[in-house]
């Protein structure tokens, strides 16, 4: 059997496919991917990939521009190569854009042979049409930081229909790209006694942990630890490199712009410790079995797009705004980015480097994680900061906890939860629209039996009318943005009645979980 993984997003994403075509090949499919032409190179660094279809992007669009129908004759030419060249018979799609979902449909479609189609789809109308609840809320996720509990590692192998997520374990370096790494760390440095990674590089100013601190970080490493930091990052990240090495006391590496992908993969695997921003290189060394110690800032946060591998350290400020939402501008001129500083960086370092273990560390203003896996396979974080009593902590726990089973589509009228509740003023604060939701959802469900058996039009209206009153009440509450987002998008993707019936019975089953969970 041949599958092929649909995956159209950047550098860091794409390698965190990696459980997903594992996955795959552990189920017996012989795995290919579709990617970005631009990020093509980035399946040379991963394991059990068959082949690689690189999407032309560019071309389409500018065929597009000139005439639509050159740009539909180098889609459809391009689909017709992975069908000569593999034949899939499963494919899977990880991209919710519009583009990915005409793909995976053309594909799925073809003509003498069924194809399975996982994830992202669209109807013979044209809507979405998704293939699992995992799939959806994925997609509304990814547009309300802060609020999934689910690292993307475990989201995509829900999405690919695979019950528990494959390790993170990328290709190991050739050996002529591990001799090239020996050759860019082999310069004379009197005294060195190892070396730690500093990714100063984010894709945004926001996310970037301040070059003063990665500075300040280097310097305390060379003079206590007689550790020389490497610095990594692409061209267009050099004066970042520039900036930490204006006025440094100690020595340094500097590899920013100089390294390719699979070279950058060896040099990882020569480090004591990687020190970074949310970035691909973090993912890239999570999945070369390099130590991390990465920082969240902004919109960044660890719970969905931490490193996936075990015994990494997370690092986020302990503030309520964090982590901030997209495209809103920061009120506090972005303090986050120095509640980090570079004390506690080093702190938690030094210990690793000495110990073998991240430590406990009540540093404040901090927020620390280690990550994990629970007893079912996902990634998880447990708090090295004492903030596993937070309202915070408890709530994203409670959500795992109740989500999985919910998009699983599991029975919750009778579930025992083995999670702490949050304080009672927190959960007085939800009770009011759990409340009103699950009283609607209610109402609704009835509405629909007698829509089932007398589809009176009065009352038609009435009914799609609550639709939008079940979003507007859990849009009420920050914490519930991301169970309304996901009520809207799976409410209109449902075009028979018998199945909104068995959506409002899901969402009941729900909200009175989390009703009861608060009692």
């Amino acid at each position: 059997m041949k599958a092929l993984v649909i995956n159209l997003t950047r550098f860091g994403d794409l390698l965190q496919t990696q459980p997903v075509v594992s996955g795959l090949v552990q189920s017996g499919y012989d795995t290919s991917i579709m990617c970005l032409d631009n990020f093509s190179g980035t399946t040379e660094l991963m394991r059990d990939v068959s082949l690689t279809f690189a999407m032309p992007g560019a071309s389409v669009l500018a065929a597009l521009d000139r005439d639509w129908r050159e740009s539909l004759n180098i889609f459809e030419s391009f689909c017709a190569e992975i069908e000569t060249q593999i034949n899939p018979d499963l494919i899977v799609n990880l991209t919710p854009s519009l583009p990915a979902r005409l793909l995976a449909m053309r594909l799925s479609r073809a003509e003498g042979k069924g194809r399975e189609l996982r994830g992202f789809a669209v109807d013979s109308f044209g809507f979405n049409a998704d293939t699992t609840p995992w799939a959806g809320f994925l997609q509304v996720a990814s547009t309300n930081r802060g609020a999934s509990p689910f690292n993307v590692v475990d989201l995509f192998s829900r999405v690919a229909g695979l019950g528990n997520t494959a390790p993170f374990r990328l290709a190991e370096p050739s050996s002529e790209m591990k001799a090239a790494a020996d050759k860019y760390l082999a310069g004379p440095i009197p005294g060195a006694e190892g070396f730690v990674g500093f990714q100063p590089g984010a894709s945004e100013e926001r996310r970037r942990w301040p070059v003063k601190y990665f500075r300040e970080l280097g310097d305390r490493l060379w003079k206590e630890l007689r550790k020389v930091p490497v610095l990594l990052g692409t061209k267009g990240e050099q004066h970042l490199g520039e900036r930490i090495l204006e006025g440094a006391t100690f020595p340094a590496v500097n590899l920013m712009g100089k390294t390719g992908l699979p070279e950058l993969a060896a040099v990882l695997g020569k480090l004591d410790v990687l020190i970074t921003n949310d970035t691909g290189t973090m993912h890239l060394a999570a999945g070369a079995g390099t130590p991390v110690a990465a920082i969240f800032l902004a919109t960044a946060q660890p719970w969905d797009t931490g490193p996936a591998a075990v015994n990494s350290l997370c690092l986020e400020p302990d503030a309520d705004c964090h982590p901030c939402s997209f495209g809103v501008v920061c009120p506090n001129d972005h303090m986050c980015r120095h509640e980090v500083g570079a004390d506690v960086v080093f702190n938690a370092v030094s210990r690793f480097i000495k110990n073998g273990v991240w430590e406990y560390s009540a540093e404040k203003g901090v927020r620390s994680y280690l990550t994990g896996r629970d007893e079912l396979g996902f990634m998880t974080l447990s708090s090295l900061s004492g903030h596993d009593e937070t309202d915070r902590h408890k709530w994203i726990i409670l959500q795992r906890e109740l989500y999985r089973r919910f998009l699983d589509e599991e029975d919750l009228s009778a579930l025992s939860l083995n999670s702490t509740p949050p304080s009672r003023e927190f959960c007085l604060r939800l009770m009011k629209p759990l409340s009103e939701a699950r009283d609607l959802l209610f109402l609704l469900s009835k509405q629909s039996e007698l829509l089932q058996g007398n589809p009176m039009e009065s009352l038609k209206v009435k009914f799609l009318a609550n639709f939008q009153k079940i979003q507007d009440i859990l849009s009420s509450s920050p914490e519930l943005t991301v169970l309304s987002s996901l009520w809207y998008f799976e409410s209109r993707a449902h075009d028979s009645m018998d199945g909104l019936s068995l959506l409002l019975n899901r969402y009941r089953s729900l909200v009175s979980a989390l009703h009861i969970s608060f009692e």
